[in-house]
């Protein structure tokens, strides 16, 4: 199994980490792993994105020609970047920021408010996590604990009291993930 998940937004929206989160958990999971940041200049409010490879096996190379998940968190990214997902792929949109629905009939497409349910929960920061709760009930590529696990291998320890609530934010975007 080889899965490949392109994440894109303006940088601050948590794209990076939000990859980096993905790459965590996966491991933690026994899979090989790729990571591959790219931003702008700019970082804040510039473009960012990143690539994540899981795989059961030793990747190549870490550089995406195609996508079996896009997770779009602003509309430029989703123009940008819809192209490269396979047939029979994903996309995830925050639909807060993004108001376009890919033309594309070949994929999946699911939109989830994410800034709008972060905004109500207090933290601009739990969108990226919403949009992950999502992506692991609708792709099993990695697991709840998993997730869990990575963000207190991940985030600094004077932020781990905010870790139950983003489980409980990451529990509010698989909910998105039903047929």
């Amino acid at each position: 199994m080889e899965f490949s998940i392109l994440l894109a937004g303006f940088g601050g929206q948590g794209v990076l980490s939000a990859g980096k989160f993905i790459a965590t958990a996966a491991l933690l999971e026994g899979k090989e792993v790729s990571w591959l940041p790219s931003y702008g200049p700019e970082m804040r409010g510039g473009t960012a994105n990143c690539s994540v490879i899981v795989s059961d096996n030793p990747i190549g190379s870490p550089i995406l020609n195609a996508a079996d998940v896009l997770i779009a968190l602003n509309g430029p990214s989703l123009d940008k970047f819809t192209r490269l997902v396979k047939p029979g792929g994903l996309i995830l949109a925050d639909s807060s920021l993004v108001h376009a629905v890919p033309a594309r009939q070949d994929i999946r497409f699911i939109p989830v408010p994410a800034s709008s349910m972060a905004s109500e929960a207090g933290n601009m920061t739990f969108a990226a996590v919403i949009l992950l709760g999502c992506l692991a009930a609708a792709t099993e590529c990695f697991g709840r604990d998993s997730f869990e696990k990575a963000l207190y291998d991940a985030l600094p320890a004077r932020h781990h009291h905010l870790i139950p609530k983003e489980m409980a934010i990451f529990d509010q975007g698989a909910t998105f993930a039903a047929p």
